[in-house]
């Protein structure tokens, strides 16, 4: 009932596919989320090197014989990122998935092996561009999202038939989707799949501090922030003492990164996402956190999403 040509494309029984969720998204929830019938995924750029990235992937192969993929959020790593992905290209891995700059060097390194390509976009012209280098589909994200997203302040609900109509390769949605409401929207919307992160995190299965998973629960919908906006890299966070200095910051020194780094780096938000200290460091959510009220097994998540989408489905049919 859910083929469309993502889950062709992938090889996945459901159009659902795991975000890259930096220092979070390792071998155990990869694994859970493809065993559950989506596309898991491993963050590269979390990893120290390529040795350990080789181990995260092995590991995967250990726990599932699905298809999964390895994310690269390049946007801070300049061509730092070459050797992890030639790690996963001998690797043989079947999904590569690009987010935070241009795929182009990615891709080119990617040449002559039968690697799906996935590349996160939040415009039209990004979007547009991606097909012309190669992608086999998009991830369109809009500003309900977590972590980094585009310059604009477009939704998901906007954006996501705008891309489908300029496109010729599947759209998948992303931002603010977890739930099968999110799942049936999506694909009303002119999407074949979708991306989620943030529902991922309140998982039995992410190596996430409690504390991280239960302020995603009790969040309602206006307790999320949009930090980094001055220095052109804005991204959505969970509203706390923390980032709401964050923005006060901003607005003191407005681009001045030197005046910011030390409150937005990625040591800070590990400090935040694996100690539980919310005094210490930050944590990434999207707007979707009004919408997620119990830490789950990842397999409970995509029953629940296909539970309900297909009570929505049985609903419309019904009506007249």
């Amino acid at each position: 009932m859910y083929q469309t040509r993502v889950t062709k494309l992938l090889n996945i029984k459901y159009p659902i596919i795991q975000g890259g969720l930096a220092y979070l998204a390792y071998a155990d929830l990869a694994a859970a989320v493809s065993n559950a019938g989506g596309l898991g995924q491993v963050t590269a750029m979390s990893l120290s090197s390529p040795e350990k990235l080789r181990e995260e992937i092995q590991k995967v192969k250990q726990l599932t014989d699905r298809p999964f993929g390895v994310n690269f959020a390049i946007g801070q790593h300049g061509r730092k990122f070459d050797h992890m992905v030639k790690a996963a290209v001998e690797e043989q891995v079947p999904v590569v998935s690009v987010t935070g700059g241009n795929p182009a060097g990615v891709f080119d390194l990617l040449k002559g092996h039968p690697i799906k390509k996935l590349v996160l976009v939040a415009s039209v012209r990004q979007a547009v561009k991606a097909q012309e280098l190669g992608a086999d589909a998009v991830m369109v994200v809009g500003q309900e999202g977590g972590g980094h997203l585009g310059r604009s302040d477009t939704g998901t609900i906007v954006l996501t038939p705008q891309v489908a109509d300029e496109l010729k390769i599947p759209v998948i949605a992303s931002g603010g989707i977890v739930d099968g409401r999110g799942l049936m929207a999506a694909l009303a919307l002119g999407a074949e799949g979708i991306e989620m992160g943030t529902r991922f995190i309140a998982t039995k299965e992410v190596q996430a501090h409690i504390n991280y998973k239960k302020a995603i629960v009790s969040a309602g919908e206006g307790d999320t922030v949009v930090i980094k906006r001055s220095l052109g890299t804005p991204a959505r966070a969970l509203r706390t003492p923390f980032t709401e200095n964050i923005l006060s910051l901003e607005e003191k020194y407005g681009n001045n990164y030197e005046q910011l780094k030390d409150y937005i780096s990625g040591e800070v938000n590990q400090k935040y996402i694996h100690s539980g200290k919310a005094s210490d460091g930050f944590g990434w959510a999207g707007q979707g956190v009004s919408r997620i009220r119990q830490i789950l097994s990842v397999e409970d998540v995509m029953d629940s999403i296909i539970r309900e989408a297909d009570e929505i489905k049985e609903k419309w049919s019904k009506e007249v």
